[in-house]
């Protein structure tokens, strides 16, 4: 009970201090560029999230904004609510994701333990979970959905699949992998056959939204369109998504924009950790984890160039599971763990303050 306790209290004292930094952080930029709150909280996808909160898929004129249809209505749904109490939408969105981290850290906890839970928090991206981003809420519900399918709480886990479905396209990929989850788990066949309506729920999820943006355009593929028409979302073979990538990452590719060349070669190393992490669950007979990481890493190869794949990593799961196992197995009293701990720790927070910065500052941080 003890070790429980202890676990925890660690836990919730790394979402302070993790939390803690991005305030810090968020301060240095607001004094040292005379920025506003709302100012460096509303880059890039925040303001797309917050334009749909307020106008739905329409622009200013009342015409359908083709831009925005490439975001699932989940999250400005949510930001939505906060306005109708006549609350700021980015400043509250801001909240709300705060507020989800620790949700997502807890399902983390539940299923992996602590260093998992403590891994994702320090995640070097994890500015994301922080700010009116889907991160935040998509993993929450993603996380608690996996939790209770492990579980055998497929009604749960159907309505929580159904609130990440809301949220962004992966919840396409969760559908899949908690499909093959539900077959690998144990139980009769009959057993298993029943779990699988209760995934009807997303998937009406991911239909309504659909049939949505067929009345607006008139075409069933308005999502995809809009990703190839705005972020360079077309079919690309990997290995020519990769030299873009590679290409994009040299600094001479973006001059006035430096800080775009670190930010794909990141890129690249998250698409490596991803497939990485694919194989490990595939040798290790986790089929469903597998083929939750691996889909999205697929996904993320046949676009122009990698994108989005850094911030994804947020959403690998078994990824913070295999650090939480490799961490175990180092002796906690051994003096050379500890220092490899603090180490790690020491490195992973100087990069979350340079995310951090990058974000808050209005560049690009992928």
């Amino acid at each position: 009970m003890t070790t429980v306790r202890r676990d925890s209290r660690l836990t919730v004292e790394t979402w302070l201090a993790t939390k803690i930094v991005f305030v810090a952080v968020a301060a240095f930029v607001m004094l040292t560029q005379g920025r506003s709150l709302g100012e460096i909280l509303a880059n890039w996808d925040a303001v797309h999230f917050t334009a749909i909160a307020e106008r739905g898929y329409f622009n200013e004129l009342g015409q359908v904004d083709t831009s925005q249809l490439a975001f699932f209505p989940g999250w400005p749904l949510l930001l939505r609510c906060a306005g109708w109490l006549g609350l700021p939408l980015v400043e509250t969105g801001a909240v709300l994701a705060l507020i989800l981290s620790g949700a997502a850290a807890c399902a983390l906890y539940r299923m992996y333990g602590s260093t998992a839970a403590i891994a994702w928090m320090l995640a070097p991206m994890a500015v994301f979970t922080v700010v009116p981003y889907t991160e935040s809420l998509f993993c929450a519900a993603a996380f608690w959905a996996w939790e209770r399918a492990n579980a055998k709480q497929w009604w749960s886990a159907g309505l929580l699949a159904a609130v990440a479905m809301s949220a962004r396209v992966s919840g396409l990929f969760l559908i899949g992998a908690l499909a093959i989850l539900a077959f690998t788990q144990g139980g009769k066949a009959l057993a298993k056959l029943a779990r699988l309506p209760w995934l009807l729920l997303p998937t009406a999820v991911l239909g309504v939204y659909v049939w949505y943006m067929y009345l607006l355009t008139g075409t069933w593929t308005a999502w995809f369109s809009a990703q190839t028409a705005n972020w360079s979302r077309e079919f690309t073979w990997p290995w020519v998504s990769l030299q873009h990538t590679l290409e994009a990452a040299n600094p001479a590719y973006f001059p006035d924009y430096p800080e775009n060349s670190w930010v794909f070669a990141m890129e690249v190393v998250a698409m490596a950790l991803g497939l990485g992490v694919a194989i490990v669950c595939l040798i290790r007979k986790r089929w469903a984890e597998s083929a939750w990481v691996a889909v999205q890493v697929l996904a993320f190869s046949i676009s122009y160039w990698f994108m989005s794949s850094v911030r994804a990593v947020l959403l690998w799961f078994p990824l913070y599971n295999e650090i939480g196992m490799l961490a175990r197995r180092a002796d906690p009293a051994a003096a050379f763990g500890r220092i490899v701990r603090a180490v790690v720790v020491g490195a992973a927070l100087v990069f979350q303050v340079f995310w951090a910065w990058t974000f808050f500052s209005g560049r690009w941080a992928g």
